[in-house]
């Protein structure tokens, strides 16, 4: 689901500075997807969202040949989305109302009951209960583009730190290290954040997968 390009990343590097178009709009085409649904986690409007990926593709351009290599270029790349994405949203919006901010962070919460307790014998905190198995449901029911907007509007529902960690771990793929450093939060409150926005996915496809195919 990241979109990464499957190239060496020096080679890559290198042929981006020196202006190879054809490798250009191949990471563009590649990466954008996923840069767009990141970048609507933080702005309002799909049109700012793109407006974002754009100047992030240009400030990229125009900063290549600063990138240091300190962390992978993907990582830079969305670093450079985060921020103008942030820009876009602080201009957007000059304050943000109390009880969203206590919703950001509380969250919706799941009935511990759903969960394992902490010294059972097997997975030990983990979901007291499988979602159905994939390989026994229709293939048109598992297969089918809903299934991806059902996903969409559950990530679209949560509070926004949330929908922003959630994106970029599980489309992006990044690491707990790097979503930390992009978002600038700690290590504990985004693993916070991911559980909470991961078990309310999980419930979303609960869902959608037990019930009866039209």
């Amino acid at each position: 689901m990241s979109g990464d390009v499957v190239e060496d990343e020096g080679v890559l590097l290198a042929r981006l500075r020196g202006g190879d178009e054809a490798s250009f709009a191949k990471v563009v085409a590649a990466w954008s997807p996923a840069m767009l649904r990141l970048a609507q986690r933080f702005v309002g409007t799909r049109e700012q969202a793109e407006d974002t990926v754009q100047s992030t593709w240009l400030a990229v351009v125009q900063g290549l040949d600063r990138f240091a290599g300190q962390s992978s270029l993907r990582t830079w790349v969305m670093s450079i989305l985060i921020h103008q994405a942030q820009h876009t949203h602080r201009r957007e919006r000059r304050s943000v109302p109390f009880c969203a901010a206590w919703q950001e962070e509380r969250g919706a919460s799941v009935d511990p009951r759903r969960f394992r307790a902490d010294n059972a014998a097997e997975y030990p905190g983990g979901w007291a209960s499988p979602l159905p198995r994939w390989d026994r449901l229709p293939e048109n029911h598992v297969l089918a583009a809903e299934l991806w907007d059902t996903l969409d509007r559950a990530i679209s529902g949560l509070p926004r730190r949330q929908q922003q960690v959630v994106t970029a771990r599980d489309v992006w793929g990044c690491n707990a290290k790097e979503v930390c450093a992009m978002l600038h939060v700690s290590a504990n409150y985004q693993r916070v954040l991911l559980h909470r926005a991961r078990s309310q996915l999980r419930l979303a496809l609960e869902s959608y997968l037990q019930a009866e195919p039209e």
